[in-house]
């Protein structure tokens, strides 16, 4: 398979990121054991900083926000109706969280209601209704409450990328990694970043670069607050996260009609037809015996594959909701 990733930072923003946000993550100097921690807590100190990329042309249809934002499971009118309130645009991402006995791993899953884009589309080939693209954090056990952050694996449209924070053992496997995790401080602890295209919504680890054009979204997690962007240059809005598997939740609805035209395939037209997935329906599309939804359910695999000098690390999960 060939090398794939963005290009590689310079050597002048590599030196600039690393003398100035490029933080090693120390583990935390608790007392408490690795399996004492819940999912929810867990999930919410390694949630991303997550910087969203705005287009001038139309701000709003590059929010963050629920499948069901418009209080109903219909997928195939979210499109028509995110500019009615983009007000009800609340800052939001999915999160899920499988585990072995020596590892977490930690999944997000970011929506819009719209993949999009200002230029003429008469194939349809540009444009399409729902899409949902993350990045599954692989969190080693050391003993301490939350762990240590080993790797990063982020989905761009259909294809992964591959990345590491400083002081991360691992090296490249199967996959070349693409770049580093930049790490900053938030609500009292570090967090890895993240970075998201406008329109199309491709997922990376940020790279320590400006917005394009300027303009961008700084989500920050938050226990409790979900906010609204105040414009398409807001800095700092508070994103809240929602379990894959709440009650009537995401999960929930995966043998919906109304939401999922197939399994992990969400409902939708405008441009494409029924072209966005759920975290078990994502998939590089050119990655072998990695196959369809993996990075969800089997995430073990995927990084045990992608990565090499990994050290100790159990494929045998001791719970994952995915598969039961």
């Amino acid at each position: 398979m060939p090398l794939r990733g963005p290009a590689a930072v310079t050597a002048a923003v590599t030196a600039a990121v690393a003398a100035a946000t490029l933080i090693a993550v120390p583990a935390p100097a608790s007392a408490a054991l690795s399996n004492s921690v819940s999912d929810a807590a867990l999930a919410l100190h390694w949630a991303p900083v997550h910087y969203q990329d705005t287009d001038s042309t139309d701000y709003d249809a590059d929010y963050l926000s629920t499948v069901d934002y418009d209080g109903e499971w219909d997928t195939l009118n979210n499109w028509e109706h995110q500019d009615d309130q983009p007000d009800r645009l609340r800052g939001n991402a999915y999160q899920s969280v499988v585990q072995t006995s020596t590892h977490w791993f930690v999944l997000y899953a970011y929506y819009h209601p719209r993949d999009w884009d200002d230029v003429p589309d008469p194939f349809d080939l540009l444009t399409h209704e729902n899409d949902m693209e993350g990045t599954l954090l692989t969190v080693r056990k050391d003993g301490s409450a939350y762990g240590k952050l080993e790797a990063m694996i982020t989905v761009a449209h259909s294809d992964f990328y591959s990345y590491t924070p400083a002081g991360s053992p691992y090296t490249s496997g199967r996959e070349n990694i693409d770049g580093p995790v930049i790490m900053v401080s938030h609500g009292g602890s570090q967090h890895p970043t993240t970075r998201q295209e406008a329109k199309g919504h491709g997922l990376y680890a940020h790279d320590g670069k400006e917005f394009p054009g300027g303009d961008g979204v700084v989500y920050q997690p938050s226990a409790t607050a979900s906010e609204v962007p105040s414009g398409g240059n807001d800095r700092s809005v508070a994103y809240r996260l929602t379990d894959v598997f709440a009650s009537g939740g995401l999960w929930a609805h995966r043998s919906d009609s109304k939401t999922f035209v197939s399994p992990g395939t969400f409902r939708g037209d405008n441009g494409k037809d029924n072209a966005a997935n759920a975290p078990w329906g994502w998939d590089d599309k050119d990655d072998g015996d990695i196959t369809r939804g993996m990075l969800a359910t089997d995430p073990a695999r995927v990084v045990a594959t992608y990565f090499a000098n990994t050290g100790t690390f159990s494929r045998t999960y001791t719970s994952n909701p995915y598969t039961g």
